[in-house]
């Protein structure tokens, strides 16, 4: 967040619309992809200049196109001018800060949503903005390094299975949601086995690093509910229908992802609920393992309470003190002080103190 603060500054005194990469470069080299379909043929090309696109903004074909790495400007604005891209929306795709949002024009749809990922730890997790233009016959998505969760779509669309060649553009489009609001199942299923095993610790033997993963845990859930809470939105307004660029069978698939949103987002709320309660429980393990450790010292030291009294006594410098003068008194007072010890032992568990 700080580094996207600084990148922020680099745009103050310049006018709206103009483009500066702000977020980290996450790869050296901007890769551009198309795929061009429909149910009687495909192609699939890696193209070296943005030019080769341009054909295809006009086929009566479903063309994609996929640009992976968004630090270089102007490959994002030639295509924007020859698309008829709105500057402000080429601005919003090379700001890698943007919360998930949709906006409506008449030619095209913009939606920006997080595509999240998690380590193979399982200890953090990563988000990468993508922002998809829907068109009347094309589909344009902007990635910020290559690798996304969009193989099988690919696979579909290769070996023509389901109905994804025989649809339009805003089944793609819908495609791309649905593929990256599903992953997030994967996302929380990695994230409960972490918090079971995290309740598991909680249990056996908390310790101060225990408290550092509720707390990263926490931030995270934060970071999660953040990144997909706004999409709720996105998907209703796309699944109304209210443009003309999706048709009124797609609307019917997006209210299933809108369904799943629903899903992750009950989901989130339980597990932040959850992770609450575990530093809950974090604190009342850690005052109970204090209070076992202030019972035992307790106990030790009432014991040695009337032992020191008796050791006390013996132990004035007084003259006249005729048991001192004993030759059993030294054994009889050791005895006394055992037999008492011993008795105090024996209470305390009776009265399962111990």
């Amino acid at each position: 967040m700080l580094k996207l603060i600084k990148k922020r500054q680099e745009k103050v005194g310049l006018s709206p619309g103009t483009l500066v990469h702000i977020g980290e470069k996450k790869t050296d080299r901007t890769g551009i992809t198309i795929v061009d379909y429909d149910e009687a043929q495909f192609q699939e090309q890696e193209v070296n200049t943005v030019e080769e696109c341009f054909p295809f903004k006009d086929t009566p074909t479903v063309t994609w196109i996929n640009i992976d790495g968004l630090h270089d400007v102007d490959i994002i604005e030639r295509l924007g001018i020859y698309f008829n891209i709105h500057p402000l929306i080429l601005e919003d795709i090379v700001n890698t800060g943007q919360h998930p949002k949709m906006e409506d024009f008449e030619d095209y749809i913009f939606v920006v949503i997080k595509m999240l990922s998690i380590d193979k730890e399982g200890n953090e997790i990563n988000a990468e903005q993508i922002s998809v233009l829907l068109g009347s016959n094309f589909v344009i998505s902007f990635q910020e390094r290559p690798g996304d969760v969009f193989d099988s779509i690919r696979e579909r669309i290769r070996k023509g299975k389901g109905r994804i060649r025989k649809m339009g553009a805003d089944y793609l489009a819908y495609a791309l949601l649905d593929s990256v609001v599903d992953h997030y199942f994967t996302i929380l299923e990695r994230v409960s086995d972490r918090m079971e095993s995290l309740e598991e610790d909680l249990v056996t033997n908390p310790v101060p690093a225990t408290l550092q993963s509720i707390h990263r845990l926490k931030r995270e859930m934060i970071f999660f509910r953040r990144s997909v809470c706004p999409l709720r939105e996105v998907i209703s307004v796309l699944e109304r229908g209210e443009s003309g660029l999706i048709k009124q069978s797609t609307g019917i698939f997006l209210r299933d992802v809108y369904d799943h949103t629903i899903q992750v987002m009950d989901t989130i709320e339980t597990f932040r609920d959850m992770v609450s309660g575990m530093l809950d429980v974090y604190l009342s393990s850690i005052s109970n393992k204090m209070n076992e450790v202030m019972k035992v010292l307790t106990i030790i030291a009432t014991i040695f309470i009337p032992l020191t009294f008796m050791a006390g006594v013996y132990g004035m410098n007084f003259k006249h003190m005729p048991e001192l003068e004993l030759h059993w008194a030294y054994p009889a007072a050791l005895i006394a002080m055992a037999t008492v010890g011993v008795v105090m032992v024996i209470y305390f568990k009776r009265k399962k103190w111990l």
